[in-house]
């Protein structure tokens, strides 16, 4: 006796789409975990149930999802465009002969000029952004170069992550020296 073929449509029913959810979500995140173990791929999944609940998987030979954003953040826009078009034709060839209502048109890879203009120019108010922010960071020990309150307010955010930096790498200090003795 085989399986039959799912029709891939929404569940109506709360219940049943809930129940789906959690079925699938263990298989995917097995399959998840077999890829990163036989080969050594980082993995990182996200999903977020019908209720609402977030849930993230990292695999264990990654160094952590803020290494997989990294490495993401570190590529260039063009690469990053190529790698979505990419992924983008593979699930077109998938559900080509799937009698599935997902239809792949829709994540259709936009490659409009202007689109492209506007990812640049919103690149260049980030960077005057970023330089503005960093040369207030600079100034900040020396009191009287403050101009105004939302720099003291700036300055106040990175001395609070700075110490939950701390902390965090204190508690991780300390663990890993109570498992060593």
């Amino acid at each position: 006796m085989g399986r039959k073929k799912l029709k891939i449509q929404r569940l109506e029913d709360l219940k049943a789409r809930q129940a789906k959810y959690s079925k699938r979500k263990i298989g995917i995140l097995k399959k998840a975990k077999e890829l990163n173990i036989l080969c050594e791929v980082d993995v990182a999944l996200l999903f977020s149930s019908p209720s609402g609940r977030p849930t993230l998987f990292v695999g264990k030979n990654s160094k952590g999802l803020s290494s997989i954003l990294k490495r993401l953040s570190n590529l260039s826009f063009e690469e990053r465009e190529e790698r979505r078009a990419y992924t983008i034709e593979m699930l077109k060839k998938i559900y080509e002969n799937s009698e599935s209502e997902f239809d792949p048109l829709s994540l259709s890879y936009d490659t409009n000029a202007d689109t492209l203009k506007l990812y640049k120019d919103e690149l260049q108010e980030l960077k005057h952004i970023l330089v503005e922010k960093s040369k207030i960071l600079r100034d900040w020990r020396n009191p009287n170069n403050v101009e105004d309150i939302n720099q003291i307010k700036m300055m106040e955010d990175h001395l609070i992550a700075s110490l939950d930096g701390l902390r965090s790498r204190k508690v991780h200090y300390f663990f890993s020296i109570r498992i060593i003795c």
